[in-house]
């Protein structure tokens, strides 16, 4: 139990701050949303009839009841259940508790929802699995039934697979969103709405950093149809994309939303002569640029942060070659230039 309020010190505030809440094993708390993440999904759902078929600790669920009255929690696991029936009395959360199988739930009930909600496991029999087909239960092969019980299905996916062939594999998506929080992609989901025929869903990234959530929304079909011909020098700032647009594979888009240019087709560095706050991503002031074999000859530091972006070489090698230890205020930037030159930029970080 001590061990479990410890883990969701930072994740689950509202939980941590409660008396008398019920930890279970690790891995389901490893395993469950943030708050950040169930409050950003608790607004996707529509309709005031949910339920979510692979409830877990029940994090997903007790935020959906605060947008929804009739809200449904299935779980297999009898003491994860049971944990989170008690959990959701003590922070007063008004959800129905199954303990079962929440794909027989459906098949043995007339009951169609508004919202349902699936996050598949990914880890059978000790080991981790990624295919939609691979998970518990199986999606793919569960879909015709999930379509017919709901008017919006949201099913939570690996973060690792194409969002293309996930689009495929389920035949229609509305909407995809994927969110990040500190630069690391912690859950995509897949929206599919009643009746919907979309191969080219909305793309949203949504970025939660400590003070503000950003949002970019784009279409895949857009991306491929911008065309970006010209490259640029690093010039007085340089951008670093958030992870959930790299996932997303926006990086010609951005260039005008945001008023940067790009470095070189496969550098997903972008820069500009002017400040752009509002760019999602890590931002950097360039202080100096050198082509790779100078630097070398004139090397002068002992201590920076390496990172490499389209550059033959990862930073563990390349702080081995140049004997640069890593941290300290300094950034290293190796990347590939306009003109298939390799560069390195030396930056310091801006909040």
């Amino acid at each position: 139990q001590l061990d479990g309020r410890k883990r969701i010190k930072n994740k689950l505030p509202l939980w941590y701050n409660t008396i008398n809440i019920y930890y279970p094993e690790k891995l389901a708390l490893e395993q469950c949303s943030s708050e950040i993440t169930a409050g950003y999904k608790s607004e996707l759902i529509v309709g005031n009839k949910v339920i979510d078929l692979t409830g877990g600790f029940g994090v997903d669920a007790a935020f959906f009841s605060l947008k929804a009255e009739n809200v449904s929690h299935c779980e297999l696991n009898k003491e994860l259940s049971d944990i989170s029936r008690q959990n959701a009395e003590t922070l007063g959360f008004a959800i129905n508790h199954f303990h079962g199988d929440g794909i027989e739930k459906l098949k043995l009930s007339d009951d169609v929802y508004d919202t349902i909600y699936i996050d598949p496991s990914r880890r059978i029999s000790s080991r981790k699995v990624y295919l939609l087909k691979d998970c518990e239960p199986d999606i793919v092969k569960e879909k015709e039934l999930l379509f017919r019980k709901s008017k919006r299905l949201i099913i939570k996916a690996a973060p690792l697979l194409d969002l293309q062939s996930t689009i495929k594999e389920l035949g229609s998506v509305s909407e995809i969103h994927i969110l990040s929080i500190k630069n690391e992609c912690k859950e995509v989901l897949y929206l599919i709405d009643e009746g919907s025929n979309k191969t080219d869903p909305s793309i949203t990234c949504a970025v939660f950093n400590k003070n503000h959530t950003a949002t970019f929304t784009f279409r895949a079909s857009s991306e491929s149809k911008f065309v970006l011909n010209q490259y640029s020098i690093p010039m007085a700032y340089l951008y670093e994309p958030d992870v959930a647009l790299l996932k997303a594979g926006c990086f010609k888009l951005i260039t005008k939303e945001y008023k940067v240019k790009k470095l070189h087709q496969h550098t997903h560095l972008y820069t500009s002569d002017n400040l752009q706050e509002n760019f999602i991503g890590r931002t950097f002031k360039v202080l100096a640029t050198w082509n790779y074999r100078s630097f070398v000859k004139q090397q002068a530091f002992r201590k920076a942060n390496i990172i490499c972006r389209n550059f033959p070489g990862d930073p563990g090698k390349i702080r081995k070659k140049l004997r640069i230890k890593d941290g300290g205020a300094d950034y290293l930037l190796f990347c590939t230039g306009p003109d298939n030159e390799l560069l390195v930029i030396h930056c310091e970080r801006l909040a």
